[in-house]
């Protein structure tokens, strides 16, 4: 009986003894714990094609750095049809495709896919800053979630599937591995001459001030396709205009200072007789040398008579 009462009381105050409670400072290299599961599982292939200029590589670079969710792929040649790059993001398990395709080293155009079934919709770059830039002042911390802001126009169809695709596409999943479960920078997509402004700031502080972090561009909507890189076309722009007639127009407005110029010398040449003007005949009266030049007979023009 003694036995089984002191038993007793130790386990009385085995359970009465209070927990450890977990330190109040944590060692810098003590990963955090996440709470939470990774339910919204979007990966994004981020890859070009070869011939990409520097600063549309640094621009690629940028749009990886600020998606935790993306993954990196060798460059894919230009010859090879653009469907391949369906397999390429199923053999890399993504779901969402950025593909930055460069043409004559000149023209950068952008698709934003969704793998495999679509949609997708392709776009041309235009003023590209990148965040490495002096003007870009601001900073954020990298893997932080953003913040996305669409301009009211989105509400129309066909920039509502737009506006669809970069939500899913451009916007951090909830408890990713690699990202922030805070939100420090904000994405703005705003409509203007038909055209998408991305801008990307950094939120200073509670009162609402931002600073521009980068990259800066503009993307020129072409088309709307059902499926993925290519299919039926559900939306195409009236505005767009190929890089090509541009570039075609300014070498005709070049080219037209020397039409012009040719033409008025051929209006000249019309203008002008073939022989000059007569005068007066009554002038050659008048048109005599100087007598230290006069020569032969005309020395007596100068020779004045005594009377």
């Amino acid at each position: 009986m003694v036995a089984k009462r002191k038993r007793a009381r130790s386990e009385q105050e085995n359970q009465e003894e209070p927990l450890p409670l977990p330190p109040l400072v944590r060692d810098s290299e003590q990963p955090i714990k996440k709470k939470g599961k990774w339910m919204n599982k979007q990966r994004v292939l981020v890859f070009g094609s070869r011939g990409m200029s520097f600063r549309d590589r640094h621009l690629m670079d940028d749009l990886r750095s600020l998606l935790p969710h993306s993954k990196p792929e060798s460059k894919k040649e230009r010859k090879d049809d653009l469907r391949v790059i369906n397999e390429i993001a199923e053999m890399k398990n993504c779901n969402k495709c950025i593909y930055f395709e460069s043409k004559k080293k000149k023209d950068l155009y952008v698709w934003v896919s969704n793998i495999p079934r679509g949609p997708s919709v392709k776009f041309l770059v235009l003023n590209a800053h990148t965040m490495k830039e002096l003007k870009m002042t601001g900073n954020c911390l990298k893997g932080s979630r953003p913040f996305l802001s669409f301009d009211p126009a989105f509400d129309e169809p066909h920039w509502a599937v737009i506006k669809e695709l970069f939500v899913q596409t451009l916007g951090t999943p909830n408890n990713h591995p690699k990202s922030q479960p805070f939100h420090d920078h904000v994405f703005t997509f705003s409509i203007l001459d038909n055209k998408i402004w991305f801008r990307n700031y950094e939120i200073l502080g509670m009162d609402g001030k931002l600073s521009e972090i980068g990259p800066r561009f503009v993307l020129d909507p072409i088309k709307l396709f059902d499926s993925s890189f290519g299919g039926v076309t559900l939306w195409e722009n009236p505005a767009y205009i190929n890089p090509n007639m541009i570039r075609r127009e300014k070498h005709k407005a070049a080219g037209y200072k020397y039409i012009n110029k040719k033409q008025q010398k051929e209006g000249f040449k019309k203008r002008t007789p073939i022989q000059p003007f007569r005068g007066d005949p009554t002038n050659e009266v008048f048109q005599t040398k100087a007598p230290e030049e006069a020569t032969g007979g005309e020395k007596q023009l100068f020779i004045r008579k005594k009377f």
